[in-house]
């Protein structure tokens, strides 16, 4: 399962992208009556040899079960959490590997 990266020293963070781990937020939407919020999750690390469509899914099923409630923005706000979370989610991994490398060069 994914791990949260505020979790994790950097050198943790570091060797787990070397070998091929991602830094990635998931979306999520939900509704209350008929307002609609679009969220992203703290960063998480997806190691290697982990999926990042499994680490997804627990946002998925949330906006899949709230998000879709409010009208207008719900349904629209809904298939974007979800069609984010699908693609794998918001890829952060360039920003932590190259603000990593900085630091560990220093």
């Amino acid at each position: 399962m994914a791990e949260n990266v505020k979790s994790l020293s950097s050198q943790e963070i570091f060797e787990a992208l070397r070998t091929g781990g991602r830094v990635v937020r998931f979306a999520y939407s939900y509704s209350v009556i008929i307002l609609t919020f679009t969220r992203s999750t703290d960063p998480y690390l997806v190691r290697a040899s982990d999926s990042v469509l499994t680490a997804g899914l627990p946002w998925t099923v949330l906006t899949l079960l709230a998000g879709w409630w409010g009208l207008p923005w719900g349904p629209i706000k809904t298939i974007t959490s979800v069609h984010r979370n699908l693609t794998g989610g918001i890829d952060l991994t360039d920003h932590y590997r190259s603000s990593l490398e900085r630091h560990f060069q220093a």
